[in-house]
Order: C-alpha cells, then structure tokens, then sequence
C-alpha cells in the first residue's frame, strides 16, 4: 500500500497531472475509435447511440471535461489563492470522472439511470469541492466559476433526459448549452490569462507591457455570449440570435484587439492563444452569417470554437503548465509548434467539410486526424513528466 502510494502521490500532486494525462488519452482512443466508425471501417460502438450524440457527448463532458477541469484547478491557487485540490480530494474527482467514462461504455449494466447518475456526478463534485475554497477566496469574481459548473451540469442532465426519453432534439440542446458553457468560461478564464501572459512576454522582450483590463469591456464580452447563449438555446427569431451573434463578434474583435497579440508572434505559447480566440471571433462571425441567412451551415461554428479556439488554447495551456509546474523552462519545441499549425489545419479542414455537406466525408476524416496529431504529439512529449516528480525549481510563475 506505500508503495501504491509513493507512486501515485506525484501524479495526485496537482490537477493538471492525472487530468491531463487522461483527458488526452481519452481524447485520442475516442477520436480514434469515432474515424474508424465514420469511415465505416467498424461499426459504432455503442447501440442506440447516433454516432454524432456519442461524438458529442463524450468529447464535450468527458475529453474536454477532463481537460478544462484540470486548468481551471491548477489556476485557482495562483489566481485566486486557494488551497490546492490535491491527494485524497483530486483523487475522488478522477475517480467520478474515471466511473463516468466506465459507466458509459459498460453496455446495458447497471441501469441507464443509475449510469446517468453516476456520469452525471463529475460537475457536481467539482462544485462541491471548490466552493469552500472560493467561499473564502479574496477576489469575489472567482465565484463566476460557480454558475458555470451549474450551468455544465445542466447541460450535461439535459441530454441524458434526452437520450432517455428519447428526444433527439432535447439531447442536441443539451450539447449545444454544454458547448455554449465552456465559451463562457473559455471568454472568461482565457480573457484573464491571454492578456496577462501577452504582458509578460512583451516585458520580456521590451516591447511594452500588458493593455490595462477594462471591466466594463470585459463584463459585455461575457453578457454578450451569454445572451446569444440563452436566445439560441430558447428557440429565439433567427434574426435575435444573428444580432447577438454580430454583437459578440464585435465586442470580442475590440476585446482582443486591445491584446496586441501580433507584437507576440515569436511566442508561439502566447500567440496561440491569440489564435484561439481569434477562431473565436470566427465562430460567431459564422454563427451571425448562418442566423441571417447566409449560405453557411449553422454547425459551423460549433466547430469553429471546439477545433480552432478550443484546441489552439488546450495545447498551449497544456504546454505551458506542464513545462512550468514540472520545473522546466515553458518553451515550445519545434514539435509543439508543428502540432498547433496541424490543429489550425484541423478546424479549416472541418469547416470546409461543414461547407460541403455529403460531400465533405473525406474531409471529415482529414480533420480527425489533423486533430489526432498535434494531440499525440503533446501525450508522446509530456505525459512521462505528469507521473513523476518535479524539477527543483525555486519560483514559480502563476499558471505559467
């Protein structure tokens, strides 16, 4: 049992460690597996689900759970100044998620809703683990994170009552509230981060320093997603949901312009992140085009932001966090850099396949796999540092 511990107490040190290391694993089994399916090579793996619910569901609340969890945990000690989840409390968290992923892929056994229950279980003990800390947390902002898990956790619950009543349309609403939740925390968190690590590298190279944050900016740019959110998601006019959408658009154009994130090229984990958010600013400049009646699909967005934003922002996070809270120097390898243009490739790719329709089959299976690359390339650098200890390392930058 000491030996059981000893081995384990570096991966429960931290909760990039174990969330990572599984998150991507999962990602790239269930990417893997879903190609194959798509390109009829095997048939789907689960009965009586379409392969895009199945697709759906478990890239949003179960790879990218794992992964958003993971950063959002391992930012809030430095931001926020809470106590770090750790040991027994993380392992608790992986082994919900851990039962998740089981539960969903274990056939008929046990009963479809004690596996929703226990599936189900992930957001809510997040938000029974944080909210202590963030209770007595200094800065009061960091509370935000709360209704954000609710709001995952709904999402999450209202596609399970979908699939089991089912109700397709119930079940892709509930996908699209999951994918419209983590916008908000991505606007949210990475329009803290983005900012921030585009100030220090600039200082770094004397180029200037970080643009001062505007809260009233920064207040419209989540209002603003928010309202698109809550209109698309109630079945609003087409032409409400397309001016929220312009308005999103616009507001975030002003909100990542103030960055200055082409003074940061030669920082390719900064500028990144700048990508991320500026593929953001494609995917509601093609939601408002599909809403007013433009010739774009309106799935379009959706993978716009879970590719292009999504994926860019995940491998630089990830890169930097690793790198850093190991006790290593946070700079990208030539591989790292080679995976983030394969990812860019990837949400061009998909979104030329939305494009084409029945067409785009091919190009479907091209995004998957451009998407399979710069994510295996990272699990094949850095998952051997997630299971041992860190570098000696005296200080240490927030999240960085």
């Amino acid at each position: 049992m000491d030996s059981l511990r000893q081995r384990l107490a570096p991966l429960l040190a931290s909760a990039f460690r174990p969330f990572y290391l599984l998150g991507i694993a999962y990602g790239l089994a269930l990417m893997a597996a879903w190609t194959g399916a798509w390109l009829g090579i095997w048939s789907a793996p689960l009965a009586g689900l379409s392969l895009r619910q199945l697709h759906g569901h478990e890239m949003l609340f179960g790879f990218a759970a794992a992964v958003v969890i993971g950063i959002v945990l391992t930012a809030l000690p430095s931001w926020a100044h809470t106590p770090e989840v750790r040991g027994a409390p993380l392992a608790v968290l992986v082994l919900v998620w851990l039962a998740g992923r089981l539960v969903f892929w274990g056939g008929h056994w046990p009963a479809a809703p004690w596996r929703a229950a226990i599936d189900l279980a992930f957001f809510p003990a997040v938000f029974v683990i944080v909210t202590p800390c963030l209770l007595r947390a200094a800065n009061r902002l960091y509370l935000l994170l709360l209704p954000i898990l609710l709001a995952l956790f709904g999402a999450h619950l209202a596609w399970y009552v979908g699939v089991l009543a089912g109700s397709d349309h119930l079940a892709i609403v509930g996908l699209r509230a999951g994918v419209y939740g983590l916008v908000v925390l991505y606007v949210l968190k990475g329009g803290v981060l983005t900012p921030v690590f585009t100030g220090n590298a600039l200082r770094e190279a004397r180029r200037g320093d970080q643009a001062p944050f505007v809260m009233a900016l920064d207040v419209a740019a989540v209002a603003v997603v928010v309202a698109l959110g809550c209109l698309d998601l109630a079945g609003a006019p087409a032409s409400w949901i397309g001016a929220a959408a312009v308005a999103c658009t616009l507001v975030h154009a002003w909100r990542l312009a103030r960055w200055k994130g082409w003074r940061v090229v030669d920082a390719p984990l900064v500028s990144a992140m700048h990508l991320g958010f500026a593929w953001l600013l494609c995917a509601f400049a093609l939601k408002a085009a599909a809403e007013l009646g433009s010739a774009v699909p309106e799935a379009a967005w959706v993978h716009a932001f879970t590719v292009g934003s999504l994926g860019l922002m995940m491998l630089a996070l990830m890169t930097r966090v690793v790198l850093r809270h190991t006790g290593r120097t946070p700079i990208a390898p030539q591989a790292i850099r080679i995976a983030m243009a394969a990812m860019f490739l990837a949400a061009l790719a998909r979104l030329a396949a939305v494009q084409m329709g029945a067409t785009g089959h091919g190009l479907v299976a091209l995004a998957a796999l451009l998407w399979l690359a710069p994510f295996a390339v990272w699990f094949a650098l850095y998952a051997a540092m997630l299971v041992v200890p860190s570098l000696p390392r005296e200080v240490r930058e927030p999240l960085s």
